[in-house]
């Protein structure tokens, strides 16, 4: 039988969020209140992120002057709770590009998701209780984005973080270990293309997971252990 190899057609997205997770960040700002912000463009290598936002955001003022944020991650039971974030800031008054997109100040961030924030152990801002997993971090470096272009520039930061701790709902963790998710457990909720999705059942095996996680595990993760807490 024949096949057919399907061809591509040339398009000019004006985003490409092909999929990625939903980040809850809480961050402090300057009168000691939480702020709470979602975004989807990061990634993580080892213990590391890296964060893609606007330079001119709240989120990004905070973490670039406190140094410090947690990085909390809704499973998609929670995409309610997120969506009513959308189209808010915690800046006051609200930037001219925010505010042509139709954003609104609002002081309570946890207030309006109807979250619950809990004290973290070594930064400053709170973790939400009702996210499966939270990442205490510290900022480690900044990296400018679209620097070569003189219209775009200092406008979009890459923020660098290194995690001090990281805390999962009991739910969530692989039954008869210490320290892994169980990804079959795990339902992140998902942004692609400004509309939410949750995960779907594991597709196909991979061979990547033959080995064994522990040979994963980085200098980072001692070097947590390493640091202290400031609370409690």
């Amino acid at each position: 039988m024949a096949t057919t190899t399907p061809s591509h057609t040339r398009i000019e997205p004006g985003i490409l969020y092909f999929g990625t997770p939903v980040v809850l960040i809480s961050t402090l700002n300057e009168d000691g209140s939480a702020n709470l912000a979602p975004m989807s463009s990061a990634f993580w290598l080892g213990w590391r992120a890296v964060l893609g936002l606007g330079a001119r955001s709240k989120t990004a003022q905070n973490l670039l002057r406190t140094r410090e944020g947690v990085l909390n991650l809704p499973s998609d039971s929670l995409a309610a709770a997120v969506d009513r974030l959308a189209l808010t800031t915690g800046s006051d008054p609200v930037p001219p590009s925010k505010h042509r997109r139709g954003y609104r100040f609002v002081a309570d961030k946890f207030a309006r998701a109807g979250l619950t924030p809990v004290a973290s152990e070594t930064v400053g801002p709170p973790r939400v209780a009702e996210c499966p997993v939270s990442m205490e971090v510290v900022v480690e470096g900044v990296h400018d984005v679209a620097h070569d272009d003189e219209a775009q520039r200092g406008g979009i930061v890459a923020i660098e973080v290194r995690v001090l701790r990281v805390y999962v709902h009991e739910e969530i963790r692989m039954a008869g270990t210490a320290d892994r998710i169980d990804p079959d457990a795990w339902r992140p909720l998902i942004m692609s293309f400004q509309k939410l999705y949750g995960l779907g059942p594991q597709v196909h095996p991979s061979t990547l997971a033959r080995i064994p996680e522990h040979l994963y595990r980085g200098p980072d993760i001692e070097r947590a252990r390493r640091t202290p807490a400031t609370t409690g």
